[in-house]
C-alpha cells in the first residue's frame, strides 16, 4: 500500500506545484513602485514685463546712454527737452536729435560755451534738433538743407545738410563737417544719433542784432542868419542918424519953435 501511494502522492504534489507556478506566471507583473508623484496645480504664466508707457523722454534716453552730460545741461537750460517731450505726446510727427558727446564739446575752443549768451546757447541746442522723425535710410533721399528747430523756414543762417550712403551719414553746416557715429535710440517717433563734433553755424556765432531804438525827434530848423540881421534900410537910417549926431525928432522941434516965434512977432 505504501508503495502504491507514494508515487501517486508525489505525482499529485508535482501537479499541484505546477498549477501554482502556472498561476503565478500568468498574473501580470507588478511594476516596482517609485516615489509618490506630487500633484502640482499649474498656474498661468506670468505676464511679460513691459516698458514705461507713453513716448520716450529725451533726457532719460541720453542719461541711459551716457557721455552726454553737457548736451543734457543745454537741453534743460534752454527748455528744449520740455519742448521735445511735450510735442512727442501731442503729435506723431516725431523728432530727430543729433547728440554731441562730452568729448565733442571738449573739442571746442576753450571758453566757447562760457562766452555764449543764453540766446546763443538756445540756438546751438535747437540746431541739433529736427522737428520730424528720420530713420538712417531716409537720409539718402531727404531734401537739403534740412529745417532745424533753430532755423524754422530760414535756413540761410542755419544751413544743415545731411547726406546718407547706406549706413554712413555725413553732416555739414558750412563750418563743421562730421558724421553719425551710431544710433543711440530709435522707436519710430524719436531718433537720437551720436555725433563726434558740435554743430556750429553763422547764425549761432553771429546772432542777429536787436532792433535799433527809435531815433529822437529832429530838432526844429534854425532860423537863417539873414532873418536875424537888420535890414539894409534900417541900417542906412541908423547910419545917417549916427552921422548927423542928432536925434531924429530934432527937426520937428525946430519947426514948432519957428512957428511960435512967427506968431509972437505978428502980435507985437
Amino acid at each position: 500500500m505504501k508503495q502504491i501511494l507514494s508515487p501517486t502522492l508525489l505525482l499529485l504534489i508535482f501537479l499541484f506545484l505546477c498549477t501554482t507556478a502556472s498561476g503565478q506566471s500568468s498574473a501580470p507583473a507588478t511594476a516596482p513602485s517609485g516615489p509618490a508623484a506630487v500633484s502640482v496645480q499649474s498656474s498661468p504664466p506670468a505676464p511679460a514685463t513691459s516698458g514705461p508707457s507713453g513716448p520716450a523722454d529725451i533726457i532719460s534716453v541720453l542719461q541711459k546712454a551716457g557721455d552726454f552730460t553737457t548736451f543734457i545741461g543745454l537741453l534743460k537750460s534752454s527748455q528744449v527737452d520740455a519742448l521735445i517731450n511735450t510735442q512727442l505726446k501731442k503729435s506723431n510727427q516725431g523728432f530727430t536729435v543729433f547728440a554731441p558727446t562730452d568729448t565733442a564739446f571738449a573739442g571746442l575752443k576753450t571758453g566757447t560755451l562760457n562766452l555764449f549768451s543764453d540766446e546763443q546757447k538756445a540756438a546751438l541746442t535747437k540746431f541739433h534738433v529736427i522737428p520730424s522723425f528720420l530713420a538712417i535710410s531716409q537720409f539718402q533721399t531727404i531734401s537739403n538743407p534740412i529745417h532745424t528747430q533753430a532755423a524754422g523756414e530760414n535756413t540761410a543762417e542755419f544751413p544743415l545738410n545731411v547726406i546718407g550712403n547706406g549706413t554712413h551719414v555725413n553732416i555739414t553746416t558750412g563750418l563743421v563737417n562730421t558724421t553719425v557715429d551710431s544710433t543711440v535710440y530709435s522707436d519710430g517717433q524719436l531718433a537720437v544719433y551720436e555725433i563726434p563734433q558740435v554743430l556750429l553755424s553763422q547764425g549761432i556765432l553771429s546772432p542777429q542784432a536787436p532792433a535799433p531804438a527809435p531815433l529822437p525827434p529832429k530838432p526844429k530848423k534854425a532860423s537863417p542868419l539873414n532873418a536875424l540881421a537888420p535890414s539894409s534900410s534900417t541900417t542906412a537910417s541908423a547910419d545917417s542918424s549916427d552921422a548927423s549926431g542928432l536925434p531924429h525928432y530934432v527937426p520937428t522941434v525946430a519947426s514948432v519953435g519957428l512957428a511960435i516965434l512967427a506968431a509972437m512977432y505978428l502980435f507985437l
